[in-house]
């Protein structure tokens, strides 16, 4: 959620009733301080801040928010244990993505305190595992709480989340169609207009594979894989499509990563009208099951 999750989004969610998160990306400390800067002015309420370690800023970005005392850090690609006594000291709950139960089993044993359970079927970085084989394994090999990802669209995605043994859901597609969301209209309006086989992997010969709505840069990106050319010409073709994308609107060449829960998503909404539909939907479904079961 780079160029997607800024401060005014995590702050929306979080007055909406969630746990706003902060895409820093590759951005660095100082970018990350005036974000939860100007979230701390949007909203009293506690937020996060989503930290990718294979950041070149990732030290000054965690010292940042240590210092700023964010109430949450999630973490991506890597291991974000020698970060947990200090950021823990601070007060702060670290949260990693995993998708695979070996990488939670290790993550478990460096003290963090819950883990995200992405399924691929979510956007940006994915794994091979798909949300609802991926949860329940997790949830039984780990005594952390556990929230899923990927995938996850209303409540009937909640609730299955909740039956799979999550605590919890971690949404991202869906809110880059929120009012407070700052990415290009354009993104949103090709989120809103894509179908159900609209996104696609790239990457996964570069050991990176990331999941895409599919544009002329995605078929660049594949024929560049199929043609089998150098892993560094691959990567050199994404350098800075990301923001291309989410903050000059380029839905062409940018990179518009996003999960197929995308077909999904057909209007733009304000943050907490989202999650007030994905709650009421939740609990509306698992009424109807106990119902259901009631009757047998």
């Amino acid at each position: 959620m780079a160029w997607v999750s800024t401060a005014e989004l995590a702050a929306a969610v979080s007055e909406g009733g969630g746990l706003g998160i902060i895409g820093s990306g590759q951005a660095p400390g100082q970018w990350v301080r005036e974000q939860v800067r100007k979230a701390k002015v949007l909203t009293g309420k506690p937020f996060g801040v989503n930290v990718m370690l294979l950041s070149p800023y990732v030290d000054e970005v965690m010292e940042i928010i240590r210092e700023e005392r964010v109430a949450v850090v999630t973490t991506g690609a890597g291991n974000p244990g020698k970060y947990v006594p200090a950021l823990q000291a601070a007060g702060i709950r670290v949260i990693p993505v995993v998708a695979s139960v070996a990488l939670a089993k290790r993550l478990v044993r460096s003290g963090v305190d819950a883990l995200i359970a992405e399924g691929t079927e979510s956007g940006g970085h994915v794994g091979e595992l798909t949300t609802m084989a991926l949860v329940p394994q997790i949830v039984e090999a780990v005594e952390v709480p556990v929230i899923a990802a990927g995938g996850i669209y209303d409540g009937r995605g909640l609730a299955a989340a909740l039956a799979l043994g999550a605590l919890g859901v971690q949404m991202g597609t869906r809110f880059m169609c929120a009012r407070e969301c700052t990415v290009h209209e354009n993104v949103k309006q090709m989120v809103i207009k894509s179908k159900d086989r609209d996104t696609v992997v790239t990457g996964r010969s570069t050991g990176h594979p990331v999941r895409v709505l599919y544009n002329k840069l995605a078929k660049r990106f594949i024929e560049l894989e199929e043609s089998c050319s150098p892993v560094d010409e691959i990567m050199k073709s994404g350098v800075g499509s990301l923001k291309a994308a989410m903050v000059e609107g380029d839905v062409e060449m940018g990179s518009v990563m996003a999960g197929q829960v995308s077909a999904m998503v057909r209007n733009i909404q304000p943050a907490a009208e989202i999650i007030c539909e994905v709650v009421d939907g939740a609990v509306k479904v698992m009424s109807d099951l106990g119902r259901m079961a009631g009757d047998r």
